[in-house]
């Protein structure tokens, strides 16, 4: 981030939105991000982020801070009532003196399902489940809302997050791994770290489009989870057949969307991924003792 007037407001500041905002505040820029109670204000204060509370409805200190604001990352998933960021501030983004730049945090299932082939952003979206089909809603909006300004969007579509908190050798220390087996099925991955890292990559050069914030390898679940079985020197869990598992209705409903999904373009744009595999990831966060 070289431009010394930035200034950044994030709309949900969670696990991906507060690893932002700590990457942008480490290079010294003004970050500003919202939680929706104040009890999580100090842990945003620790990672030098101002904390404002937005729990869905607007109120003025949020619109003066948006007033400065020149980079806006919109980290919070619609609803059934639509987008509350653009229910609540449309009309305020649109009159922004100091925009430069639109960051929508959307996911890689608006795609749907694939049956296991590769996609990518030129990739028909057809969703399956209610809250991808809210995401695409809500991927329009914020496109109709950057033309009407005239500023750019990038939407970033991301794969599983995980990273130090929430991961497979979390789940195992836990006893909450399990090792489901459905064949042909593989997900894609994305380190939170790199969520970051695309976000400043994308944003330092004010650059608008949709890209696939993913890892390079697709894989079946059930592998991930004996990877971290033997980094941790542990008996991985026995495999459950996915046909007569006890599972609940969404965990069921995202087995029902199976597809590979495509880096190719971000990496074109220049960005280089920290963690292009698992592997590599759990290896790292096993070594450095952050997987915590």
């Amino acid at each position: 981030m070289t431009d010394g007037a930035s200034s950044y407001f994030i709309f949900g500041a969670g696990f991906s939105g507060r690893a932002f905002g700590r990457l942008a505040a480490q290079a010294g820029h003004k970050v500003v991000g919202t939680t929706r109670s104040a009890e999580k204000a100090d842990a945003l204060r620790d990672d030098g982020i101002a904390p404002l509370v937005f729990n869905g409805v607007a109120t003025d200190d949020i619109a003066q801070a948006l007033a400065s604001t020149t980079h806006l990352v919109i980290s919070i998933a619609p609803g059934e009532t639509g987008d509350p960021v653009l229910t609540n501030f449309a009309t305020a983004i649109a009159s922004m003196p100091k925009l430069e730049w639109i960051a929508y945090l959307s996911t890689v299932g608006v795609y749907g399902n694939h049956d296991g082939a590769w996609v990518d952003e030129e990739t028909e979206c057809r969703p399956v489940s209610q809250r991808s089909i809210q995401r695409v809603a809500a991927e329009e909006a914020w496109r109709v809302l950057a033309e009407t300004t005239g500023k750019p969007l990038a939407i970033l579509r991301l794969s599983g997050i995980y990273g130090p908190g929430r991961n497979g050798l979390i789940n195992l220390e836990k006893g909450k791994a399990r090792r489901l087996v459905k064949k042909d099925q593989v997900f894609n991955r994305i380190h939170v770290e790199d969520i970051a890292r695309a976000l400043v990559f994308l944003g330092e050069a004010r650059t608008g489009g949709v890209f696939n914030i993913t890892d390079d390898e697709p894989a079946p679940p059930q592998e991930v989870v004996a990877f971290a079985s033997k980094l941790m020197g542990k008996e991985p869990p026995p495999e459950i057949d996915f046909e007569t598992a006890e599972l609940s209705p969404m965990a069921r409903s995202f087995y029902g969307e199976n597809k590979r999904v495509s880096n190719a373009k971000v990496k074109a744009a220049g960005f280089t991924f920290a963690h292009a595999t698992y592997r590599d990831a759990l290896t790292r966060m096993w070594t450095d003792g952050n997987w915590r």
